[in-house]
């Protein structure tokens, strides 16, 4: 790839040198090429070591280094490497490769968010622990000037602890009162400023109580779920964004001068784009020149590559498997289908965001009485005492003492505490309201390929050969990018079998592989091209010269715990369905296999969103288990969502739930688990709820001293942490 740069014009003859000084260095060190794949199949750290090892010893390449949370590898290389030189390295030693434009994502690398509450949580830790300190001398009996100096001195670490620690409260109640709305940081925030400046206020009367400990300590425990709550969530980036980063970022412009490398966006209505073996499709368009075959598994969820030849129209996103093709561009930029499926997950993204949690709910009655009760206790003692000091007094330990933390950690407890239990098991939370939904599910729909099925072709009839015919179809086999091939050369060579002596092996795109043996014809590929009959099941064909053809028959094996997956499932009550953009035979194939009496097949991704949402609108609450491009819309769409640690990045950030292992089995366990979590959180909201139907009395009564309210806060808090822990 090279670059033209022209050096601008200056008065100032060592700024005019710069850049020729830049160029000759340049030119002496050259700047390398950043390529990015995306790793969708890699799960342990020896895929991570294999990956690694073959891309390092490929010439060009200066350095590899996977990241197995994003399932990604970033390679270093020479200029002159793109990314379709090193994607046949990674794919030949077993692992699927995509391209990704890194330009596409946001820059999510790192959680500033969760350093942000760690350190403000830390804050808030060292100064209690200070406060509490002092406020042990003074419950102890400390009087007169050494109580005063021990409150002045919380007063110095409260004050600017409580100014930055607390600033996510403040900051998100004075958004919502800016709305006119209330949310619950309103009435923490209320109580920890006026636990300050009662406190304040108490100090300089030289009065014996002062709130100091309560409003830092009330800042320490709300700040502890606000980071549990956090932490339950992966660093999640848009679906949608996913999506757009999966776009081919250049493209090869045929022109009557000859070829360019172009940037897509440069590409219009029109234009041909040549496409190698190998490579994905960049635009929308129609082929005019060329035979090969597709894989259009990760937009439509078909198992078997499909012929294309001139006329064939193609998508954005499909993998050109066998022969150059040349094609029109019908559809560019944001017009193409890939596009287009971008733009419906981030619409079912807005809408799954309408969703309120049982905190939220809680909320809006909680604020509202919180504020109300401690208004009237104000009003109430200042009309009966007329002392304005011992209103604001009974109105602030009111606040502080209504349990604003219990309720705080009663969702964040249990989430935590949940996830914690799922991890384990091989699930990881990603979202904070997953569990909460996940609970509430009463319909779950499988994907096929790569989620019920392993999506790979599996050789069921090799023991109906003979060794010389196995010999022939392994050379055969070997010269071939065809999954099918593939799967003939993987089973061959784990059964012993060497490949035969050929010459002239030559690839057909769109038919098969040809070569010559002992002067006769051989042929593996298309019943129709090879000579062979018909079949039920998917099929390669093999021909030895003038021999009757022969076929290789092939199925797709199920994903580990699929049959024990929706028989757990239907045994819960749950409807299971199956949706698919595979053949209506296939998928009822599969159905009847597991028992599945709803499917639907030949479904396109708007047609599988279109379907979460019909479901929907009848009352039912869907679950979606999937795993490719074909399915993020509709995983967005469903009231929950789980997909494959196998699966693409897209169909991952689109999901609530990941799936880290190779089984489905733990699903049912999931949604098991998620009825018990929902169970503790009501659970916390009541035992949060008696504790202010008992408390809230004492303290407007004004029999609360702050020590008893920093006492009854705290073992609020700790009862709603140990009940969360039952979880585990």
């Amino acid at each position: 790839m090279t670059a033209t740069m022209r050096a601008p014009v200056s008065a100032c003859p060592a700024c005019s040198a710069a850049p020729a000084a830049e160029a000759l260095a340049a030119a002496q060190d050259p700047i390398e090429a950043h390529i990015v794949l995306s790793l969708p199949t890699i799960h342990c750290a020896a895929c991570m070591a294999t990956v690694e090892r073959a891309l390092s010893t490929t010439p060009g390449v200066r350095s590899a280094r996977v990241n197995l949370t994003m399932k990604r590898v970033s390679i270093e290389a020479d200029p002159d490497v793109v990314a379709a030189d090193v994607i046949p390295v990674v794919t030949g030693a077993g692992y699927e490769a995509h391209e990704l434009d890194t330009t596409a994502i946001s820059a999510t690398q790192t959680d500033r968010a969760g350093r942000d509450l760690l350190m403000r949580l830390a804050v808030a830790g060292f100064a209690a622990m200070n406060v509490m300190l002092l406020s042990i001398a003074v419950w102890s009996g400390a009087e007169g000037a050494t109580r005063d100096l021990f409150h002045w001195i919380s007063a110095a670490i409260v004050l600017p602890a409580v100014a930055f620690s607390a600033q996510p409260f403040f900051r998100n109640a004075w958004n919502a009162l800016k709305v006119g709305a209330l949310n619950m940081d309103v009435p923490i925030s209320l109580a920890i400023l006026l636990a300050v400046v009662t406190s304040l206020w108490e100090t300089s009367l030289s009065g014996e109580h002062a709130y100091f400990d309560a409003a830092i300590a009330l800042t320490f425990f709300l700040l502890t779920g606000r980071y549990l709550d956090h932490r339950t969530r992966s660093v999640a980036r848009s679906a949608a964004e996913e999506l757009a980063a999966l776009e081919v970022p250049r493209a090869w412009r045929v022109t009557d001068e000859g070829e360019e490398k172009v940037s897509v966006a440069d590409l219009s209505v029109g234009d041909l784009v040549r496409v190698s073996p190998g490579n994905r499709m960049p635009v929308d368009g129609e082929i005019v020149e060329g035979t090969s075959e597709l894989d259009r598994s990760l937009l439509t969820g078909e198992t078997l590559p499909v012929f294309a030849e001139t006329g064939t129209k193609v998508s954005a996103g499909e993998v050109n498997l066998t022969g150059p093709l040349i094609i029109r561009a019908t559809a560019v930029g944001r017009d193409t289908s890939l596009h287009r499926m971008a733009d419906l997950v981030a619409v079912a993204e807005s809408g799954r965001s309408r969703y309120t949690s049982l905190a939220d709910k809680a909320a809006k009655l909680y604020a509202p009485g919180v504020h109300i009760l401690s208004a009237l206790s104000f009003i109430g003692w200042y009309l009966y005492s007329g002392d304005l000091r011992i209103a604001l007094n009974i109105a602030a330990a009111v606040l502080i003492i209504t349990c604003p933390c219990a309720l705080g950690l009663a969702v964040p407890a249990v989430t935590t505490a949940a996830s914690g239990r799922l991890f384990k098991r091989g699930l990881l939370i990603k979202d904070a309201t997953a569990l909460e939904r996940l609970s509430q599910v009463d319909t779950v729909v499988f994907d096929k390929t790569g989620t019920l099925t392993a999506g790979a072709p599996e050789l069921t009839n090799l023991d109906d050969f003979t060794r010389r015919d196995l010999e022939i179809a392994l050379a055969l086999a070997e010269g071939s990018a065809h999954p099918l091939s593939q799967s003939l050369t993987q089973s061959a060579r784990l059964a012993g079998i060497t490949p035969a002596d050929l010459t002239q092996i030559t690839e057909v795109p769109g038919h098969g592989t040809q070569g010559d043996w002992n002067g006769q014809l051989v042929r593996l590929g298309r019943a129709a091209w090879v000579g062979g009959g018909s079949s039920q099941m998917t099929s390669a064909w093999l021909r030895v010269g003038d021999g009757p053809a022969q076929a290789f028959t092939y199925t797709d094996r199920l994903r580990d715990g699929a049959e024990e997956a929706v028989s757990a499932l239907k045994e819960a009550g749950k409807r299971v369905i199956l949706m698919s953009g595979d053949t209506s035979a296939a998928v009822e194939t599969l159905a009847n296999r597991l028992g599945i009496d709803q499917w639907l097949a030949e479904a396109l991704p708007q047609d599988k969103a279109a379907r979460i949402e019909a479901l929907t609108k009848e009352g039912a609450k869907v679950l979606m288990v999937g795993d490719g491009l074909n399915d993020t819309a509709a995983l967005t769409a469903a009231h929950a969502s789980i997909s494959p640690a196998s699966a693409l990045d897209a169909a991952r950030v689109a999901s609530d739930i990941v799936l880290l292992g190779n089984s489905l089995a733990p699903i049912p366990e999931a949604t098991r688990t998620a009825v018990k979590a929902t169970r503790r959180i009501r659970e916390n909201f009541t035992i949060a709820s008696w504790y202010n139907l008992i408390a809230v009395p004492l303290a407007i009564a004004g029999l609360c001293s702050p020590l008893i309210a920093a006492l009854a806060m705290s073992a609020s808090s700790i009862t709603v942490s140990l009940n969360a822990l039952r979880l585990r």
